[in-house]
């Protein structure tokens, strides 16, 4: 029996079942009605949201792949119920609770011999970091054992969504599905961003806000120099700092899917341009500035490689620069109607950057804010008594502060702020030693498919990916642990490199069909592969 029917088909036939469901059914009613009359919205919102998980578990089971769609948006969007609803903590793992779902009903898939697996390049530097992850977890020096149980979540739980994303993507059809969802859903995120950095905190913000988190919520930056003042948005999320990492995500797919949708397919690139300048839009309006230089600097190198990438053989090279033009126009379209209908809002923001950014300027940062901080930072993990061997895994990580609130458990280390000084202060100087190793195999291993495609209309979609695998693992988790643990961009990270390494699967498939007698692609699709995809830079199948 198929999963989508064992729901439906127990219902028919067990009436202990379906009397369940009634009785559940009734309860639920009663303490609805009881909500109502007592104007308890919250716990209203909260029934609300339980019966929304019950339906998306019941979803999950029966498909996993539309499940994955329902995970990916309760993902974004689980942080505006979380601020308006107190912090709940309930909330915050729900996702957690939905994630462990779809891996069970992935498994099954698996079993039944309805998905492809297979074996990453990188496995064994992965499964190395893993297994000392675990064993940080009992590290005499860390307080309480819940502390390595985060850090092993905010490390590891989403790195299975490496072998969901390989199955997922099985036709190009799904590839074109997956990324006009998420473009869909960022483009909400980024409009209502662009929204609330005109409009003020008191847009999509509740009147009182945790304690937690109002710091986040309400946070105002002010130019050193002409003391132009501003606020720092969080849209839909509880933090200025997962909005400005969500939209550098976005940037990047935007990009990258821009590049291949102009040599592939016509159907949708008025949209995808539309989401690419709103995007530049909320860049710039996010005010990080780290975010703005890391949004630059790889469209910059997004825009050498795709001309380097362009099939030169099949005179495409002309729809790559067209794909820049296009790219360009967009922003500069985004900046001017920013500038011509809210002034005050972008000029404030660029006078910030410049102020702070430019080696010119009295005010500069920029030595400060790319080497000297993030080095002194570096330097001081080995000021600690116990960096060769650490204090446990997640006692500087994000989180702490819930875990010693509800356990009664005390935390440590204070740590530092950069990321590879938390790995030292976390795991020893074996722990940092171990990511380096694991980030350069999935690099170079990402970089061997990219280098496979070049020529072929599926490079910009991986060079993006490799490009953003490289820059979230190496010099922003430099910087800080903070974006690596952050758990959109984790789950979105594993995600997609799935996807890359099912990419050549795709262009094989494509390249083999296309020289069967009797079959034309429309004419997009006629062109041949730069090279042929060769068998060793494929996966390997199980």
């Amino acid at each position: 029996m198929a999963a989508g029917q064992i729901l439906p088909g127990n219902l028919r036939r067990n009436p202990l079942i379906v009397f369940g469901f009634l009785l559940l059914f009734v309860v639920a009613a009663y303490k609805t009605a009881g909500f109502i009359l007592a104007g308890n919205m919250t716990d209203l919102a909260l029934v609300a949201i339980a019966v929304a998980m019950c339906a998306l578990v019941v979803a999950i089971l029966n498909d996993w792949r539309k499940g994955l769609y329902l995970f990916l948006a309760w993902l974004l969007f689980e942080d505006f119920a979380r601020k308006y609803l107190g912090n709940n903590m309930a909330i915050y793992f729900a996702k957690d609770f939905l994630l462990l779902v779809i891996y069970i009903s992935f498994i099954a898939a698996y079993r039944r011999k309805e998905v492809t697996g297979f074996r990453p390049p990188f496995l064994t530097p992965l499964l190395l970091f893993i297994w000392f992850g675990v064993i940080q977890i009992f590290n005499p020096s860390s307080t309480h054992i819940m502390f390595g149980l985060l850090g092993f979540k905010v490390y590891f739980y989403y790195v299975p969504l490496l072998f969901i994303g390989y199955a997922l993507i099985n036709s190009e059809a799904e590839l074109r599905r997956f990324f006009f969802t998420n473009l869909a859903l960022s483009a909400i995120i980024s409009g209502l961003g662009i929204a609330q950095a005109i409009l003020g905190h008191t847009f999509l913000n509740p009147t009182s806000l945790a304690d937690e988190i109002r710091d986040l919520s309400t946070l105002y930056r002010s130019s050193p120099i002409s003391g132009l003042t501003f606020y720092r948005p969080n849209s839909v999320f509880v933090s200025t700092g997962r909005f400005g990492n969500f939209m550098l995500v976005t940037w990047l797919i935007v990009f990258g899917f821009a590049g291949y949708l102009l040599l592939r397919h016509k159907r949708g690139r008025a949209f995808v341009f539309c989401v690419l300048a709103l995007t530049a839009a909320a860049l710039v309006l996010a005010s990080s500035r780290g975010v703005v230089m890391w949004g630059g600097g790889s469209a910059l190198v997004g825009a050498l490689a795709f001309v380097w990438g362009a099939p030169w053989r099949q005179r495409e090279v002309v729809r790559v620069l067209r794909t820049l033009q296009r790219a360009f126009a967009g922003v500069v379209l985004a900046m001017a109607l920013l500038l011509f209908l809210f002034p005050e809002a972008l000029l404030s923001r660029v006078a910030f950057y410049t102020e702070t950014l430019s080696p010119t300027s009295s005010a500069s940062e920029l030595q400060h804010r790319t080497w000297d901080y993030p080095m002194a930072n570096f330097l001081g993990a080995f000021g600690f008594e116990r960096w060769p061997y650490g204090y446990g895994i997640g006692t500087s990580s994000l989180g702490v502060q819930y875990v010693a609130k509800f356990f009664h458990a005390r935390q440590p280390v204070l740590g530092v702020e950069s990321g590879f000084g938390t790995l030292v202060v976390e795991m020893g100087i074996m722990g940092l030693l171990l990511w380096l190793v694991m980030s350069f195999a999935v690099v170079l291993s990402a970089w061997r498919v990219v280098k496979n495609l070049r020529g072929s209309p599926w490079f910009p979609i991986a060079f993006m990916i490799f490009w953003y695998a490289g820059l979230l693992l190496l010099p922003m988790t430099y910087a800080g642990l903070s974006p690596y643990q952050d758990y959109v961009l984790n789950a979105y990270l594993w995600l997609l490199l799935g996807i890359l390494f099912r990419l050549p699967t795709l262009a094989f498939s494509v390249q083999f069909a296309a020289v069967q007698p009797g079959f034309q692609f429309p004419q997009p699709l006629r062109r041949p592969l730069r090279q042929p995809i060769h068998q060793p830079f494929h996966p390997r199948m199980r």
